[in-house]
């Protein structure tokens, strides 16, 4: 696992691909909202390549044993995920200050080899290290009739075997999960 600095950036843009992950996103949606899907790909990308080289890191890298990137998080504190506060049922739940670990992105190839799970572990060593008091997520619940089989925030399952817990639950595929990060 390795945080997303600027001599990253060349594995960050090999794992993204030409297609920028998810349709172009480059990992744009939680700060644009469906407004990443309406400019140019190459915006979303100087956006988050910006991002990086600025600091301070904005997820984390998956690596296999050669050093390739094979899985994406972002995570960071929520306050900069405005997009959050403009779902209805992803609002904030209270006033801690929470970090956010809002979506995934692995490789093919690698998918189902449990590289999310190595990301989430890593994303809580990461954000308790930055002083996190809790770890936040917006996972998909694949159990709910009608979950959207686009997983890229993750699974509520794979959030549960990693400690996490339903803090709220105002939609019935989609509830926010926490992990505490003072244990």
């Amino acid at each position: 696992m390795a945080p997303v600095e600027p001599a990253m950036w060349p594995a960050l843009e090999d794992l993204f691909g030409r297609s920028g992950a998810s349709n172009g996103c480059w990992c744009m949606y939680w700060i644009l909202g469906a407004d990443y899907h309406r400019r140019p790909r190459v915006q979303n990308k100087d956006q988050l390549r910006s991002s990086v080289m600025t600091g301070p890191p904005p997820g984390l890298l998956a690596l296999d044993e050669s050093g390739t990137a094979v899985g994406w998080c972002r995570l960071t504190p929520r306050r900069e995920l405005p997009w959050l506060d403009s779902k209805r049922d992803l609002g904030q739940v209270d006033d801690l200050p929470v970090w956010s670990l809002p979506c995934f992105y692995v490789r093919r190839g690698f998918r189902g080899q449990g590289v999310m799970a190595a990301l989430i572990d890593g994303a809580v060593d990461y954000a308790r290290t930055a002083g996190a008091p809790a770890l936040e997520s917006y996972p998909i619940d694949t159990e709910a009739e009608g979950a959207t089989r686009n997983i890229f925030p993750g699974t509520t399952s794979a959030f549960t075997r990693a400690g996490f817990r339903v803090v709220t639950r105002r939609a019935p595929t989609r509830p926010i999960m926490r992990r505490d990060l003072n244990d």
